[in-house]
């Protein structure tokens, strides 16, 4: 899904206008992004549909980092992650970082419903991409991604929140925190 304009400015979030979400593979940052752009009128940004291209070809890195460096420029903006490749882009120009930190039990859960979803059903994914059987257990596996990557990338939520020189992290543990903690912006801003 391609960004929307930068929504007027306004107060959104305790007066956040850059947002990052963050978190493990699986844990739901798109549909939280989702929620959240629909919350504040910030256009939010599909990072997968930015850096993958039809047939699973990914955009070269210094071609994403420029994109991305263009986008948060920009007044407001919402990620729904951030690559290894730039994420020190967003993370010096966001006014929040919102962080699902998950249990590996959760993200995994949700990530093989999804992925058995698109492969049983066809749903496609960013471009018109379709995942397969054989995708899905080979060396490129989102799955593998998955066991690969949780534990660094839980590890830099952590790191994150810790660092009194980045932007305010807000650490979700679970998605019934992540619901009451939606619920509790929508009260504000509504």
């Amino acid at each position: 899904m391609p960004d929307a304009p930068p929504a007027a400015p306004g107060p959104v979030l305790g007066g956040a206008r850059r947002i990052l979400v963050y978190g493990v593979t699986g844990s739901g940052k798109s549909t939280l992004a989702r929620q959240l752009s629909d919350l504040t009128g910030i256009g939010w940004t599909d990072v997968d549909h930015e850096c993958w291209r039809p047939g699973w070809v990914q955009v070269p890195a210094p071609e994403q980092r420029r994109f991305f460096e263009d986008v948060c420029a920009r007044p407001a903006w919402l990620l729904d992650t951030a690559y290894g490749t730039w994420r020190d882009v967003p993370l010096a120009r966001a006014d929040l970082v919102v962080a699902l930190d998950y249990p590996r039990w959760v993200s995994l859960a949700r990530l093989v419903r999804r992925t058995t979803g698109r492969v049983v059903l066809r749903r496609r994914a960013c471009h018109g991409n379709l995942e397969s059987l054989g995708r899905t257990v080979g060396q490129d596996s989102i799955l593998r991604w998955h066991v690969r990557s949780f534990d660094r990338k839980r590890a830099r939520i952590r790191e994150m929140a810790a660092d009194p020189l980045g932007p305010p992290v807000v650490r979700l543990s679970s998605p019934r925190e992540t619901a009451r903690w939606l619920a509790r912006q929508r009260e504000r801003l509504g």
